[in-house]
């Protein structure tokens, strides 16, 4: 595989590359010839001009390419409109097809259901590049069905984009199928002798707590921990809900977890009613967090996977990089991430609005994110070691300020995060016994119970059980050696519930009724095996030899809930076990 790159300039000196071109191919053995054209235009009379320089030069030659917000020729941003690139598969066992169809969302289906079923026929398709339009519809569905493609099949690409990037405008082309400004071109690549490589960088970390997607409907989010989505933006970034809206939110995507791995996702619209506009569904009860990007993280990450990548020994690399991080960095530092790949093959791609890769099988939509594709032809037969280099790394000035705080701010958030818990765990557990404290086990006993429906039939049940406890005496240890050694008998108790419980049913809550009294609940425990549980403990705490108390009893009441029981009656029966217990000479367990 060879790969020609130019920077179009103009019809004659284009002329002029494609001349060499043809040259260097007259002297090789060559299978296929497939121009990519990136056009940071939507000019279709431009793109057209280019296009009918490749039919007149190489007519054999396939085309096709897309509308961008901007190319990657050599490995850098390119300074020209047009970015092209002519690969040379050099292997007759190679192959190439391009389709291409019009993409709205009514044929979505229609149009992955088709390519799909070319895929799987074709046996020989290693890798399937796509190029799409996306701007007003959701990409959710187009993803999830071309995960029935061959899952052997690599499938990767980009969004096509505009140069203004609030255009809603874009296109495809191809040598067959010419302009469209709303479809999707694939290209199926493969052969016994390609091989491929994928990966993706994000580097963008979450900041700040997590927010709880409470209201959404396909690719509109309507509220984040029940208020308008629209607000979390405003409040923490003071980005304002108009005409600017997505050029101020591109640098701060959602963070959350997707098809197993993490995935950035950026609004494309904030509406009137304060809800936003995804490109892709985000599913109600989802846990999401607004991130930023960390300069430290994307390069450190670029020069991980350029190590992997290089042990791959490409041909060729194509890059889909997301508009936002040509945003993020700049034009004058955009290259950082991207040059570093030309140090071991050729490198070229665009600027999207959305990245495409099949990860543990499933093809995800990317935002914010980077995907590295490598390709070559046959076996690596070279000796060269491995090359792959990148520039020191800059941590001075504003992008370290950002990062320290960014940090600042991440750890604050955690500590946080762990204050509300203890808060919370203060909230519900019983200070002196570090068990649940009476309205945390009452209300525990309440959900249990209308969770635990009856048959129906009058029968009794199996499934859910109390236990009650009451320390015998209590009083006297409290009088004879005071409340000090009283709290360390208590204490003993619900250290060894805790042991009980934990060996025989972890699934169970223990918490202090009150005073000396304990409650145990059992779900999915039978009253016979409550028994033998409450009589465990029993005797296990009589051989607790306290320092100063020496060995103490207790008295148990065991029951098991009736279908559709009112908790409080449940409580009232369990009680009166206790009762009996106590009334029959203590020290011992009553099951009613």
């Amino acid at each position: 595989m060879r790969q020609f790159q130019y920077e179009y300039d103009n019809a004659d000196n284009f002329k002029k590359f494609l001349t060499k071109v043809n040259q260097w191919i007259k002297t090789q053995v060559t299978s296929q010839v497939v121009f990519t054209i990136y056009a940071e235009t939507i000019d279709k009379d431009y793109i057209g001009e280019v296009c009918d320089l490749i039919d007149k030069s190489m007519p054999d030659a396939q085309y096709f390419g897309c509308s961008t917000n901007g190319n990657i020729i050599d490995g850098k941003l390119c300074s020209k409109t047009i970015g092209i690139t002519c690969t040379v598969f050099e292997f007759p066992s190679t192959k190439l097809e391009l389709f291409q169809y019009v993409l709205v969302p009514e044929t979505v289906h229609e149009v992955t259901a088709d390519i799909t079923e070319k895929i799987n026929e074709r046996k020989w398709v290693k890798a399937a590049k796509l190029l799409t339009t996306i701007r007003g519809m959701s990409m959710t569905g187009f993803c999830e069905d071309l995960w029935d493609a061959n899952p052997e099949v690599n499938i990767f690409g980009g969004g096509a984009f505009a140069p203004d990037m609030n255009s809603e405008i874009a296109c495809v082309f191809s040598k067959d199928f010419g302009y469209y400004d709303k479809g999707v071109v694939f290209a199926l690549l493969g052969g016994e002798d390609m091989k491929f490589t994928t990966t993706y960088i994000a580097g963008w970390k979450p900041l700040g707590r997590e927010l709880k997607v409470t209201r959404a409907k396909e690719s509109m989010l309507y509220e984040l921990d029940g208020k308008p989505a629209y607000e979390t933006y405003y409040r923490y970034l003071n980005i304002k809900n108009d005409e600017h809206f997505f050029n101020n939110t591109l640098e701060f995507p959602f963070f959350y977890k997707h098809n197993g791995i993490n995935i950035l996702r950026a609004p494309i619209a904030s509406n009137p009613d304060g809800s936003l506009t995804m490109t892709s569904d985000i599913d109600e009860g989802a846990m999401a967090r607004i991130a930023y990007g960390d300069p430290w993280t994307i390069l450190d990450m670029v020069e991980k996977k350029g190590k992997e990548i290089e042990v791959f020994h490409p041909e060729a690399i194509n890059i889909f990089s997301c508009a936002a991080r040509r945003t993020f960095w700049g034009n004058d530092e955009i290259s950082k991430e991207t040059l570093p790949f030309q140090s071991i093959a050729p490198t070229s791609g665009f600027y999207t609005s959305s990245e495409f890769l099949r990860t543990k099988g499933y093809v995800n939509q990317h935002n914010v994110t980077l995907v590295i594709v490598g390709m070559r032809e046959g076996e690596y037969t070279g000796n060269e070691e491995p090359s792959f280099t990148m520039s020191a790394i800059d941590h001075s000035g504003k992008i370290s300020m950002i990062n320290r705080l960014a940090t600042f701010i991440e750890a604050a958030t955690e500590e946080l995060e762990e204050a509300n818990k203890k808060l919370t765990e203060m909230a519900i557990m019983d200070g002196l016994t570090q068990i649940y404290n009476r309205r945390e086990i009452q209300r525990r006993i309440i959900d249990a119970t209308k969770e635990y429906k009856g048959y129906g039939d009058g029968s009794l049940r199996t499934d859910l059980s109390l236990i009650m406890i009451d320390i015998d005496d209590f009083k006297k240890v409290n009088d004879t050696y005071g409340h000090k050694v009283g709290d360390e008998v208590l204490r003993g108790l619900a250290s060894k519930m805790r042991e009980i419980l934990e060996e025989y049913i972890p699934d169970a809550s223990c918490g202090r009724w009150g005073g000396e009294e304990f409650m145990i609940l059992l779900p999915g425990c039978s009253a016979d095996k409550a028994a033998y549980i409450a009589e465990k403990l029993r005797v296990g705490f009589n051989e607790i030899d306290f320092k100063s108390a020496g060995r103490q009893t207790i008295s148990l009441g065991v029951t098991e809930s009736y279908p559709d029981e009112n908790p409080d009656y449940f409580c009232i029966r369990v009680d009166a076990a206790l009762y009996h217990a106590k009334d029959y000479g203590k020290n011992q367990v009553v099951l009613e």
